[in-house]
């Protein structure tokens, strides 16, 4: 007991420290959900120097970091081999619940992703060259467009408005869920100084009421993030009437289908948010998912080996970090920016501080998103009721009897990744990006 205290004690030192966070860009002072924006600027000088501004503070920090996360690793083996286990591995993945996969099979489903996604990922990257006009492709360019990102039209309070729409054209059940949320305060989403970063959905069970907190910026992240929490804050209401408690959610990564699906069954409103703009926001969406596969599963492979080598210095970590990202990521390259070329870009993923192995359930839960996003393509109406399915039976489930239940194949499926990306790309082939 006392040293699960002394976890909870670590992880919440992890959250002061991001949240603490008062970085001065162009005469101003954000925190780092607060420099969002300019990450997404149509200026590359801009871009680049707000993301040097973002890493200054994660230098500052460094060996704050470095320590606590190897204070979080010893304790984390101390307290796993004190219950019997190996390692932390077995633990943690026993904490996440899962009962009917293990280290094995998430093992092949990244290979999978180097197989399939990551040479997709590289076409991907080299279009975006050419569209931006680019000699060379530097992280900092984070956009897919010249003229920037589309962005959402409105205030924080008109995309409220517009969701409310949606969710009422969606479906009596989505209209009556988010009027509630919105009637009875269950939402925070913009972002303010000294706010907690991220986005993410809770619940207080005796009241069966869910709720979502987010940081909204005024980049397109802010409808994805209110989409994808709407997801998770949708299944926890639909499945409030479970008979225990646990049932409320299932594991992580089926939490994480009912998110990302979300995101695109809610497509045909997306003219609401983003106006003219709303076929650029698909295109980008579509990219930005399949992109995020390899690094998902970088951060993933990252902490099996941390957890398999627990005595490792954080200098050792940081270039296990390097050498994994030419394996997922090979088409990144950091230019100057000094904190990122050392490895150190791991420290910004509050997951891995907080819920090891809780990350690669983002890229099981993509593979099973993409096969929703490509049956509503087909018949919505069929998708719909696959989705509402799922979301009414909870965690009365394991993750892959879920999948069968929604219809959808589980990632770890043979050739499923390889069927689901080249429908995906597929249909981004048959776009050109610099004509929207």
């Amino acid at each position: 007991m006392e040293m699960l205290k002394e976890e909870t004690k670590l992880e919440n030192e992890y959250t002061h420290i991001i949240a603490s966070a008062k970085i001065n860009y162009k005469g101003e002072t954000y925190n780092l959900s607060g420099l969002g924006p300019f990450h997404s600027d149509a200026n590359r000088e801009i871009r680049k120097s707000s993301y040097e501004a973002r890493f200054s503070f994660f230098e500052e920090h460094a060996n704050e970091l470095d320590n606590l996360y190897d204070n979080m690793v010893k304790l984390r083996t101390e307290i796993a081999k004190k219950l019997g286990f190996n390692n932390y591995i077995e633990l943690g993945y026993a904490r996440l619940g899962r009962t009917d996969y293990g280290a094995n099979e998430v093992e092949g489903f990244r290979k999978q992703i180097v197989d399939y996604i990551v040479p997709l990922v590289q076409k991907l990257n080299k279009k975006k060259k050419e569209v931006l006009g680019l000699d060379k492709l530097y992280f900092y360019d984070s956009i897919l467009f010249k003229d920037g990102n589309p962005k959402p039209q409105g205030s924080p309070n008109d995309l409220v408005e517009y969701a409310k729409k949606m969710y009422n054209e969606l479906s009596p059940a989505t209209g009556q869920f988010f009027e509630m949320m919105v009637n009875e305060n269950l939402i925070d989403l913009v972002n303010r100084q000294g706010k907690m970063g991220g986005g993410f959905c809770t619940a207080f069970p005796t009241y069966d009421r869910p709720y979502i907190f987010s940081n909204f910026n005024g980049t397109a992240h802010d409808v994805t993030v209110l989409t994808h929490e709407a997801g998770h804050a949708f299944q926890c209401y639909s499945s409030r009437k479970q008979p225990l408690v646990e049932y409320l959610w299932p594991t992580l990564e089926a939490c994480e289908i009912h998110s990302m699906s979300m995101e695109f069954l809610t497509w045909p409103w997306m003219d609401l948010f983003f106006k003219d703009k709303s076929e650029k926001f698909k295109y980008m969406h579509i990219v930005d998912s399949l992109s995020f596969l390899p690094y998902g599963a970088c951060v993933d492979h990252f902490q099996h080996w941390v957890f398999e080598n627990p005595e490792a210095t954080p200098k050792e970590r940081k270039n296990k970090w390097s050498e994994l990202e030419s394996i997922y990521l090979p088409d990144r390259d950091y230019d100057d920016l000094a904190f990122p070329k050392s490895g150190g870009i791991w420290q910004g993923q509050l997951h891995i501080y907080q819920m090891p192995f809780y990350y690669i359930d983002y890229t099981l839960a993509q593979t099973c998103a993409f096969q929703f996003w490509i049956k509503s393509q087909e018949n919505m109406e069929s998708a719909w009721e696959d989705y509402l399915r799922l979301c009414k039976v909870g965690g009365s489930m394991p993750f892959t009897k879920l999948t069968e239940l929604a219809n959808i194949k589980s990632p770890f499926s043979d050739g499923i990744l390889k069927s689901v990306s080249e429908h995906v790309y597929k249909w981004l082939e048959g776009i050109d990006p610099e004509s929207l």
